[in-house]
């Protein structure tokens, strides 16, 4: 029996001694983070799956893990389809397959810290269906059977200093006061570690690739905040940056302390929340208030501090890349280089800058076949060796206190075939126009997400991601609520209207299974523009990336002139920009490569 085939049996035998007749294993924490700490990563440890967004079903005698069409090939890999159903979402619903699956009269536990309201309420009327009960459980049956479960991090916190955060916490502490008596609310409860980072002006270390700590803040309608974290986290220089209206208990009082509301109104954001939060403080007898996190848009729309400090990042982390992109380009053909291997020399350079906090997230070093997998992790196991006719594909970002980062670029190892670059070029072309797109206010990712798809789907292609979305600022690289995809893309929530200050990614691609992948990326500063003769202010995107475009991949023939012409004085401005923070060969090769493409 196999190591995960061993895991799933221990807990089918736990879920019989907690008498369930099913458990439902989501990825995420008790913040609804998407990327979680090593104590929260229950999917990982049960299945084998190494993405980040999944959710598993556990019976008597079947098992199913649920992903999204990012992960389609890579779940195969990871997961043994002995034990395993592969099924897809959103075709079909978690609810909707216990609904089918579950015997009639059922119990299926739950972690109520791990799941929102909304899905509880879903779930619960698919299984009505079926007589059966969607059961809270206290204790986690896969915490009871994972032995060497990981501590939750004991990392630091730090102080976001305002000349990076562009405003102090006491301003937006203020603002979410004022928002508080606008809504006839006595509190807030900040469930997402992003929102309590973004408020406070303090950074962590609990999650991989992203600053945050592990915490819960509540905020009240005279503008002071109690801060739920562990007491070991403190140290002088963030109590002193707290100050006196933000009260600091310890983390695991928070439950408890949802029980101080009765007869008071509590904004919950319900989307950011899980289901135990508004459980308890209506158990105490509070009303909860289902509003949209008040942060979450101050958080998004970057300040003029934030979008200068993005500028910075930009300049530095182009340079690094680009730097990663003269090497693979020079060593990969003589052999000797892997998917592990060039990850570690980008990260090299990246460190280079005596800056860089930590990358972003894992870096999606793919080559040939492993490219077609857009979500793709390298591991000691999967890693390949870069050869002679392959497309490289690099996905990565940097966190620096400035900024966050995140890029993807396509290298030929020698000499691309035609389809390889007749898919890059409509790639890019779809790239360009979303690059290059005006719209009035009002308008959604979901409004602009077929620019970027347009010239693939005139050759009958497509790609099975969202083309672009959120990062923030020295935070989490995927942040919302904004993004660019199709209105059934997994997860897209209502259409989100993009406004001045957000970044966001542009990010098309084409996979064809077994044997490449290619996808083009930069991010992307929302901006007010005035078009001559219009009779309104529209919307535009600044292109924040720094980094060369493969031209070797470029067929100049499927460009217009219009599109030659962005791409030419795209690389102009990536030169200007680099060279003179590069040296010797290394400026050589940058205005080398960002020199103009001519057709003919």
């Amino acid at each position: 029996m196999s190591t995960y085939s061993a895991r799933l049996a221990a807990l089918r035998d736990q879920l019989a001694r907690q008498q369930l007749d099913g458990f439902v294993v989501p990825l995420t924490d008790e913040h609804m983070s998407e990327y979680v700490g090593a104590y929260a990563q229950r999917l990982s440890w049960l299945t084998g799956f190494q993405g980040s967004a999944g959710t598993a079903v556990v019976l008597p005698a079947e098992a199913a893990i649920f992903t999204d069409g990012r992960y389609t090939l890579q779940v195969r890999e990871q997961v043994s389809g002995d034990d395993w159903q592969f099924v897809g979402v959103p075709e079909t619903s978690v609810s909707g397959w216990l609904a089918d699956h579950a015997r009639q009269g059922a119990r299926i536990g739950y972690d109520p810290w791990l799941h929102t309201r909304a899905w509880v309420d879903e779930a619960s009327r698919a299984l009505a269906a079926i007589d059966a009960t969607l059961v809270p459980v206290d204790t986690n049956p896969v915490d009871a059977v994972w032995p060497d479960r990981p501590a939750p991090s004991d990392a630091p916190l730090t102080v976001q200093d305002d000349a990076h955060a562009g405003r102090s916490s006491a301003e937006k502490r203020a603002a979410v006061a004022d928002w508080l008596v606008a809504h006839g609310a006595d509190s807030v409860v900040l469930a997402s570690l992003e929102s309590t980072a973004w408020l406070l002006n303090v950074r962590g270390g609990d999650v991989s690739r992203t600053p945050v700590a592990l915490s819960y803040t509540i905020v009240n309608a005279d503008g002071t905040a109690d801060l739920y974290v562990a007491p070991e986290k403190m140290n002088d220089a963030v109590a002193a940056h707290l100050g006196n209206a933000v009260r600091v208990h310890d983390r695991r009082s928070f439950a408890a302390a949802l029980g101080q509301f009765v007869g008071r109104r509590v904004a919950v954001d319900p989307a950011l929340s899980v289901a135990a939060i508004p459980l308890a403080i209506e158990a105490a007898g509070g009303t909860v208030v289902p509003l949209r996190d008040p942060t979450v848009i101050p958080r998004a729309t970057k300040n003029a501090v934030e979008q200068a400090g993005h500028r910075a990042a930009s300049i530095r982390d182009g340079a690094a890349l680009s730097r990663f992109l003269r090497w693979i380009a020079i060593e990969a053909p003589k052999g000797g280089q892997t998917e592990l291997s060039a990850a570690a020399k980008l990260e090299e350079f990246r460190r280079k800058t005596g800056v860089l906090k930590d990358l972003s997230f894992d870096a999606i070093s793919a080559t040939g076949p492993h490219g077609a997998i857009p979500h793709y992790h390298v591991t000691e196991e999967s890693n390949l060796p870069i050869e002679p006719g392959q497309l490289y594909l690099i996905d990565s970002g940097g966190q620096y206190v400035d900024g966050t980062t995140d890029v993807t670029r396509v290298v030929p190892i020698g000499h691309p075939t035609q389809e390889m670059r007749d898919r890059f070029t409509r790639v890019l072309k779809g790239h360009i126009a979303l690059a290059t797109a005006v719209f009035p206010r009002g308008t959604t990712g979901a409004q602009l997400d077929a620019l970027a798809r347009l010239p693939l789907w005139q050759a009958g292609l497509d790609f099975a991601h969202g083309t672009g979305h959120g990062v923030g600022s020295y935070l989490s690289v995927h942040e919302g609520p904004a993004r660019i995809a199709k209105p059934s893309y997994p997860g897209a929530g209502p259409s989100e209207p993009l406004l001045p200050g957000m970044i966001l990614s542009n990010e098309p691609g084409y996979y064809k299974a077994g044997e490449y992948g290619i996808r083009i990326e930069n991010l992307l500063l929302v901006h007010e523009q005035d078009v001559p003769g219009g009779e309104s202010t529209m919307l535009a995107f600044e292109t924040l990336t720094l980094a060369p475009i493969d031209r070797d991949l470029v067929d100049p023939a499927l460009l217009t002139p219009g599109e030659l012409s962005w791409l030419n004085d795209y690389h102009a401005r990536v030169a200007a920009t680099l060279a003179p923070v590069l040296e010797g060969e290394e400026r050589e090769w940058i205005v080398s490569r960002c020199s103009p493409i001519t057709v003919g």
